[in-house]
């Protein structure tokens, strides 16, 4: 009687429609800590032309600035969890693509991480330990921008992973049939437009790709998570086979 209910609390654990909310709650959480804690804060505080202005900035707004790195670790640790939770919900349509899906994601939180570090050594560096002041004002400047130069190069290399891994995923989406079809497209647009942005920024030195080039990308990141944080997935395979 004990094992049938252990066997009952599992299979309830790995029901489809539970996966896909817990994986549709860890994407949410990843976005609203990644648009806070990577874009929206560093933007806010940084000033690449004035070293002096971006260490009194965070200065003046340290409790911000380290709820922001807050929001970059919560943001990985969700970035690792929910590849595992996809695989889990989708990987039986195919397992090679699956583990695709797996191994572009992971290979990216090491490089992000090295991104974290960097934002820690910042509030070193403007810190108060003694052996900082044998420093001049300029040298702590130009270590405290380097910081952040390397922590923003960490994001322009993990662009490709977060592109790579966004094909596997959506060619998941579009075979499985538990998702509308029209989501699994767009992230895999997603997949070419985060890649462009590497190409085009990195290699070609072209500067920042236009608002659009993540159009697509960014929709289909933003429905996929609320879709399956909202609706789940249908049980039955055949019910967005034509969408």
């Amino acid at each position: 009687m004990v094992s049938a209910k252990y066997k009952e609390i599992f299979m309830h654990i790995n029901s489809p429609i539970l996966l896909a909310r817990l994986a549709g709650l860890t994407y949410v959480i990843l976005i609203l800590s990644g648009v806070f804690g990577i874009a929206s804060v560093p933007a806010s505080l940084i000033q690449w032309a004035d070293p002096a202005a971006t260490i009194a900035n965070i200065k003046n707004s340290e409790a911000l600035f380290r709820l922001a790195i807050t929001g970059q670790l919560i943001c990985f640790i969700s970035f690792i969890l929910l590849p595992f939770l996809l695989y889990k919900l989708l990987a039986s349509v195919s397992p090679t693509a699956g583990f695709f899906m797996l191994a572009f994601s992971l290979v990216s939180v090491p490089v992000l991480l090295v991104s974290v570090v960097c934002h820690v050594n910042v509030l070193h560096l403007i810190g108060d330990s003694p052996y900082l002041q044998q420093f001049s004002k300029e040298a702590i400047q130009l270590q405290v921008m380097q910081s952040l130069a390397i922590s923003n190069n960490c994001a322009t290399i993990t662009n490709i992973f977060a592109g790579l891994w966004l094909f596997p995923f959506g060619y998941l989406v579009i075979k499985s049939g538990l998702l509308p079809k029209i989501l699994g497209y767009l992230l895999i647009l997603g997949c070419f437009g985060y890649l462009y942005e590497f190409v085009a920024g990195f290699i070609l030195a072209l500067g920042t790709s236009p608002w659009y080039v993540g159009l697509a990308g960014n929709l289909g990141v933003f429905a996929i998570a609320l879709w399956l944080l909202v609706l789940g997935v249908r049980k039955q395979k055949e019910s967005y086979e034509s969408i």
